[in-house]
């Protein structure tokens, strides 16, 4: 449990919400060209945010779950690219320094290099053939034991941010006659390590969750984080996933945010010479925006909800999951009542509407997805069922 926030907190939780206001101002330029957005993340770490979730014994502020929220939350609204980028260091950042499961030296690796200037940290696990971790299957990536080294070969995809990643954190096999599973700590601009730049999605075009591909990349044999049996297949931390199921759509919410404010702007100042009355005047607007109203005010309560549970230790089981899913579908739904809306001006590239949607969008893709989420639920359901059944 973090500490409660203090003034050095508060201030700087205010200048996210400042600094989302001018990264708006340049999102349409990144998506445009699908350039890294590195001035972002250097206003961000000189207004101590990328050290936000960080441990206050490591230099960090301390923050906990709804304070990264709100920051996350902030930056989205002006740019979801940046934010998503944002969200991954955040949670990997409060995972080195608050789960125990990172050795000390690699602890102080990476926050000090995280005080001292810009030095993104995410995960690197998807692959092209195995797809994601959270399907159970055991990633091909292969770490070979090369007496103080790992020699580490594979390729990894949507490594999201790798422009400025100073290290990812890849999910690889040991090749030992007991296989380990766990992830390793590589330099990003280790020999053997290169960058394809295969990222062409229609939204979140900024993110850059491009390729690596990694042959015989050396680390030494200690930089390694959670290495267990292989047989035991993938192991996640429930609690700890609160942070990836929190922060993820929160990211989708606040481009649904910004084409509600979009949306409402727009009708507000329009005046049609036929209607002689601006279409906010309209029922049909009245009902479209309250729809988003609700959407997104539903979204306000889970993940204020889940956050809330996480900081104070209350549990949440796999309301995390449910999160994710609903937040995700509301903010998509949102921006396409938007559009509809929105009408020829909303669909015009020269306004941003109809980028909120394309970057709304792109949440489709974040494992797990909805069909899975509700087949583990349902499952679940009727397993209970069965054991209640049982047990008369």
């Amino acid at each position: 449990m973090t500490a409660l926030p203090d003034t050095d907190l508060a201030a700087t939780l205010a200048r996210a919400r400042d600094l989302g206001r001018e990264f708006a101002a340049r999102a349409a330029r990144y998506d445009e060209t699908g350039e890294f957005p590195v001035a972002n993340f250097e206003a961000l770490h000189e207004a101590g945010l990328l050290g936000l979730t960080t441990a206050r014994e490591h230099g960090g502020l301390g923050g906990g779950l709804r304070d990264a929220l709100a920051a996350v939350s902030a930056v989205a609204h002006g740019d979801p690219s940046t934010a998503l980028v944002y969200a991954m260091h955040l949670n990997n950042q409060y995972s080195a320094s608050h789960s125990g499961k990172w050795p000390a030296h690699l602890v102080e690796r990476v926050t000090r290099a995280n005080r001292e200037g810009v030095a993104l940290l995410n995960a690197a696990q998807v692959e092209p053939a195995v797809g994601s971790p959270s399907h159970g299957t055991l990633p091909q990536t292969v770490a070979r034991r090369d007496g103080g080294t790992w020699l580490i070969s594979g390729r990894k995809i949507y490594t999201t941010g790798i422009p400025l990643l100073k290290w990812a954190l890849v999910l690889a096999v040991t090749d030992e006659t007991e296989p380990r599973l766990g992830s390793f700590l590589v330099p990003t601009d280790a020999p053997g390590l290169r960058v394809e730049r295969t990222w062409n999605a229609v939204g979140m075009r900024a993110t850059r969750s491009d390729d690596i591909v990694l042959e015989n990349v050396a680390i030494p044999y200690e930089d390694t984080i959670d290495l267990a049996p292989a047989s035991a297949g993938i192991r996640r931390d429930e609690r700890e996933s609160a942070w990836y199921f929190g922060l993820v759509p929160a990211v989708y919410d606040g481009a649904a945010h910004a084409a509600r404010d979009w949306l409402v702007n727009f009708a507000a100042s329009r005046t049609p010479g036929s209607l002689g009355a601006p279409l906010s005047s309209l029922p049909r607007f009245h009902d479209g925006v309250g729809q988003i109203e609700v959407l997104l005010g539903i979204n306000r309560r889970l993940l204020r909800g889940l956050a809330e549970d996480y900081d104070l230790g209350r549990p949440f089981g796999a309301d995390a999951v449910i999160v994710k899913h609903a937040v995700i579908e509301n903010a998509q739904a949102a921006t396409l009542i938007a559009l509809d809306l929105g009408g020829n001006p909303g669909i015009n590239r020269d306004n941003p509407l109809e980028r909120h949607h394309r970057d709304a969008l792109g949440g489709k893709a974040h494992a797990p997805q909805n069909n899975l989420i509700r087949t583990n639920l349902g499952r679940a359901a009727f397993a209970r069922h069965a054991a209640g059944t049982a047990a008369e």
